[in-house]
């Protein structure tokens, strides 16, 4: 028996390497800038389009048959079933269409689709736990039922240089309230139940790294650590401020894909954590 399939979005961000290595697949979400199609792009490919054109990309959903076409493959490939872990379906349509997926799938293998209620690496940290245990759960819903259980461990917060990217997204949230003060801040959002709210303001970016260094470090212990970035420049200075909280070979750095980047933002660093 060849187990248990992990299945993911491209909100996930994990790096490439961890997908081959964990043999995450990954249903890709429509990411286009102005007539171009950045879907399959590198994270560094689409930060360069977009400093370039300085347009805002747009995103989309997959589409139901794109998680059906994977859920197929697994079943080809051997496996027994399939665990699929989506982005917040506050944030998109993403759930849904997995959940349709599976169930086109019934007959074939089957499905079970969690919300992560999260996006990014946070989202990245619980597919990641799926496909460890993947490797030693062969009971479907016992993996599933401890995958959901580490949802409520998980933390996502960050800094945005500006509110613009998530404004003309429409997945500004509670975050709207910092809107006409754009310019002499440097808000501070967090991910939390499934939708991203504003919490705090800082009038610096030195200000702002702190702040999210700080919120680290009242958040121990953490088990995992991931911080997701949008090409900031800034991020090796960041991830100095976080050298005495938590050690720098257990953190994982990332570049923020196409799906997460578009709607924050470039120069966006986003701290990703599971307490434990």
């Amino acid at each position: 028996m060849a187990g248990i399939k992990v299945v993911t979005d491209s909100m996930s961000d994990i790096p490439s390497d961890l997908l081959v290595a964990f043999d995450i697949e990954v249903v890709p979400l429509d990411v286009r800038l102005g007539n171009e199609d950045l879907t399959r792009a590198t994270p560094e490919e689409f930060w360069r389009r977009v400093r370039a054109t300085g347009a805002i990309a747009k995103t989309s959903a997959p589409s139901p048959g794109a998680f059906t076409q994977a859920f197929l493959r697994a079943r080809d490939e051997g496996f027994d079933g399939v665990c699929c872990v989506t982005l917040s379906s506050s944030l998109s349509a993403t759930f849904q269409a997995a959940c349709s997926g599976a169930n086109e799938a019934k007959g074939d293998i089957t499905v079970r689709v969690i919300d992560s209620r999260f996006g990014t690496m946070s989202e990245g940290l619980l597919v990641l736990g799926a496909a460890e245990r993947a490797r030693e759960i062969n009971d479907l819903d016992v993996l599933c039922n401890a995958v959901s259980a580490e949802i409520a461990s998980l933390e996502a917060f960050g800094t945005v240089d500006s509110l613009e990217y998530l404004h003309r997204g429409g997945r500004i949230g509670s975050a709207q309230a910092f809107i006409g003060s754009l310019l002499s801040i440097k808000p501070i959002v967090v991910l939390r139940n499934g939708v991203i709210e504003g919490e705090s303001r800082q009038r610096t970016r030195a200000k702002s790294l702190r702040y999210l260094a700080d919120r680290v470090a009242a958040a121990l212990p953490i088990r995992k650590l991931a911080i997701t970035h949008a090409d900031a420049e800034d991020v090796d200075a960041f991830l100095a401020l976080l050298e005495p909280v938590f050690p720098t070979e257990k953190t994982m750095t990332a570049y923020m894909g196409p799906v997460a980047g578009a709607h924050l933002g470039p120069g966006t660093i986003v701290v990703c954590l599971q307490r434990g």
